[in-house]
């Protein structure tokens, strides 16, 4: 045997780049031929017929999404008055914002759903539309040991592979592109990773058809590498395609993150050798490698170069759930972005990096604080609280990357009116957005914005009140801020779970509000310059949307970050205004732009 092909079984000898797409002379009847060298089923060029179309129908997506983005801006400026354009506009805001609640789940937009229904019709026809599916060999007439069918389902799975990379990675050019963060895109990772995985199936099964019927498949598996690596490939990309299903990802988050990247490597590595260089499959891995290096280098230079290793990150519990986390900085960050926090002392957790939404804005020309506000649950968060309730004060050293995602730059601040709405820890997102508020509140006249804040945690009301106070401090705040009101909704008082406390309470109706004669000096300043109140019981979410948008020819800026019921009503709410919008509804506002988080 020669000694290359032992000591690669996996790889035919000797390795190229490309493999030869020569046929050579066709043996068969001219008739015979034709039909085995047909545009749709000629294996040879098989990867030009099928892959660069499937790469094509990613390319004219991303394009098309580019083109709105960049025609987005550029028509800004014509919004400010109601007109044919803002109606447009709130066609596809309806598109983005509409979708349904099953059970305790939220379904993607509308707008998702469609283009999701564009890609599974492009991969319907392209697999089920050319004919035939197998070969018609006989004992006597052999065509090919390839079955069109799982050759064209191989070659669209493999033109996926870059795309599927590519959107997982924090920075990259789709982002960069299309203005949507990297968060958002997961959707489209996850869905990615379904389409090929089931065109992987229908690759494999066509050819367990045909050698049962040939009656070698034992002999296939014993000698072919091809069956070996591609099983194992396979039984790789079943773990990464179910494991990232949202409930059992969310439910074993801290085992999913650990194995997620361990898969992948296997999927790639055996899914290359599985490929064994046949026409240009390999220049698929070769643009996978380049695109995602590029992102994870940059990523990587933004962490070591622009924000350095010497950053260390303070620990104080907050409250019996709620972790707070400080970092000094020079870094400059925008309202709702978040960083990915690598923790060097928490053992194996120091092996992966964590997003937490950012609650503070940076000042100009001067050092700044990145402030996090984190629910502790298992895993890491859990870790850290443990670490802050044994040591209050503790700094750990820590590494930055970021920031990514947030709220497009100026888009608050363009709007007459805005709702900020938290729920739970995802309250941390109104605080940088309050103190973007007040920060220019002495140059933006007739600006309105609403806050509404809504926990379970009877604590939680002690540290947000903390946090205003910081917020006055720091932006030198001596009076009511025009504009502005914080409710905050304490949910834990209904059926009776937890009367809310007396002390420095006064009530008024069934709102009620922090007494400034009572409460100590911090209290008060926060109370009357936020003018903040104390709500029993669960805010009216699309209420406030509503109210909100109830005045004609006002912009209106909704910014939600909390539970996915939460999300789920703002977004109901906010496409029935668009619904109001397109139809020139009178006594409503011209525009109403949602912005969403998930987690914080």
């Amino acid at each position: 045997m020669d000694m290359g092909m032992s000591m690669l079984p996996w790889l035919d000898q000797p390795v190229m780049l490309h493999s030869n797409r020569n046929p050579g002379a066709c043996a068969m009847t001219a008739e015979q031929c034709a039909y085995k060298n047909s545009y749709w089923v000629f294996w040879y060029q098989a990867d030009h017929r099928y892959a660069l179309p499937t790469v094509a129908f990613f390319l004219v997506a991303i394009i098309l999404f580019t083109l709105g983005h960049i025609l987005a801006g550029i028509f800004a400026p014509r919004m400010k008055q109601a007109s044919p354009l803002s109606r447009v506009l709130a066609a596809f805001r309806f598109l983005s914002y509409k979708g349904w609640r099953l059970g305790g789940w939220n379904t993607q937009s509308l707008g998702v759903f469609l283009l999701g229904a564009a890609g599974v019709v492009f991969f319907l026809a392209m697999t089920l539309g050319p004919r035939p599916y197998y070969w018609p060999n006989t004992k006597e007439i052999n065509y090919g040991n390839s079955p069109p069918l799982a050759t064209r389902a191989g070659f669209m799975a493999l033109a996926c592979m870059p795309f599927l990379i590519l959107l997982s990675a924090k920075a990259n050019p789709i982002t960069a592109l299309t203005g949507i963060s990297h968060e958002k895109l997961n959707v489209w990772h996850n869905w990615v990773a379904w389409a090929m995985f089931v065109l992987a199936l229908v690759h494999t099964f066509p050819f367990i058809v045909y050698h049962v019927w040939k009656g070698d498949i034992v002999e296939q598996w014993s000698t072919g590498g091809v069956w070996v690596t591609g099983v194992v490939a396979i039984i790789a990309q079943a773990w990464l395609t179910f494991m990232s299903v949202p409930w059992i990802r969310n439910r074993y988050y801290e085992f999913f993150k650990a194995t997620h990247l361990f898969m992948a490597l296997v999927f790639v590595i055996f899914f290359f050798f599985h490929c064994d260089f046949r026409m240009s499959s390999w220049d698929y891995f070769i643009a996978t490698g380049v695109l995602y290096s590029l992102c994870w280098l940059y990523a990587q230079c933004k962490t070591y170069f622009e924000h350095g290793i010497r950053h260390k990150a303070r620990l104080v519990p907050e409250s019996e759930h709620t972790l707070r986390i400080t970092i000094d900085t020079r870094m400059e960050w925008g309202p709702g972005q978040h960083v990915f926090l690598r923790f060097l002392t928490c053992g194996v957790h120091a092996l992966t990096a964590h997003p937490f939404t950012i609650c503070s804005v940076p000042r100009r020309d001067c050092k700044n604080q990145l402030v996090f506000y984190v629910k502790s649950r298992g895993g890491l968060t859990g870790r850290l609280m443990a670490l802050a309730r044994k040591n209050p004060d503790i700094q750990i050293p820590v590494l930055i990357d970021g920031p990514y995602g947030g709220i497009p730059a100026g888009r608050v601040g363009d709007f007459d009116r805005n709702l900020a709405i938290g729920g739970g820890v995802g309250a941390g997102i109104t605080l940088s957005l309050i103190e973007d508020f007040v920060r220019y509140s002495s140059v933006q006249e007739n600006k309105e914005m609403k806050v509404i804040v809504a926990t379970r945690d009877p604590d939680m009301r002690a540290w947000y009140t903390q946090a205003l106070e910081d917020i006055a401090t720091r932006q030198a705040l001596e009076k009511p801020v025009a504009g502005l009101a914080i409710h905050i909704h304490e949910t834990f008082t209904e059926g009776g779970e937890q009367e809310l406390s007396a002390e420095n309470i006064k009530v008024q109706g069934n709102t009620q509000s922090i007494d400034s004669k009572e409460s100590s000096p911090s209290s008060t300043s926060a109370t009357e310059i936020f003018n903040l109140q104390v709500i029993a019981g669960r805010p009216d979410l699309p209420a406030a949307v509503h109210h909100m948008a109830d005045r004609e020819g006002v912009s209106v800026g909704v910014v939600v970050c909390g539970p996915s019921s939460m999300l789920y009503d703002v977004r109901e709410a906010a496409s029935a205004v668009q619904n109001s919008i397109i139809s020139t509804k009178p006594g409503i506002a011209r525009e109403l732009w949602l912005h969403s988080e998930k987690f914080s």
